[in-house]
């Protein structure tokens, strides 16, 4: 015969109530946080990267860095999407390069979001790791 022993359920029921807490931190507001602190992360990227026209005449531009906006989030499925652009109508000739004036030359693009985007696409996990293990143990902790 099997002998069980005592079972404290008080531990159980604290899992539970920290369950419950976890539930009303609304998992999906986190999302949309973690979305739009990478969305910003994102922008900051590109901005900083953008180039600024320095011109003969002495002039210097930088409605090229200033453009960059970020549009609002929307929820497809399981996705988080926030769109991040330039309106800008020559930031894609100066992302991906252009023809010279007179069609003899090429200048070669800066790649400012495309580089941006890739380096965030690899910190990414590591960014949004380290938010969660932060959420859960505000909630398992009782913080």
């Amino acid at each position: 015969m099997v002998r069980w022993g005592k079972v404290d359920y008080r531990q159980l029921k604290q899992l539970q109530e920290r369950m419950q807490k976890l539930e009303k931190i609304e998992l999906e507001k986190f999302c949309e946080a973690m979305a739009k602190e990478i969305a910003a992360r994102l922008l900051a990227k590109a901005i900083k990267r953008t180039p600024v026209g320095q011109y003969e005449d002495g002039r210097v531009g930088g409605t090229l860095r200033r453009g960059w906006t970020v549009g609002s989030i929307t929820k497809k499925g399981n996705t988080y999407e926030i769109e991040v652009f330039n309106p800008v109508e020559y930031a894609m000739y100066v992302e991906f390069g252009h023809r010279t004036r007179n069609h003899k030359g090429w200048v070669p693009g800066r790649f400012m979001m495309t580089i941006s985007a890739d380096e965030l696409q690899k910190d990414a996990p590591k960014i949004i790791e380290k938010k969660l293990i932060k959420l859960l143990g505000d909630a398992f902790n009782g913080n």
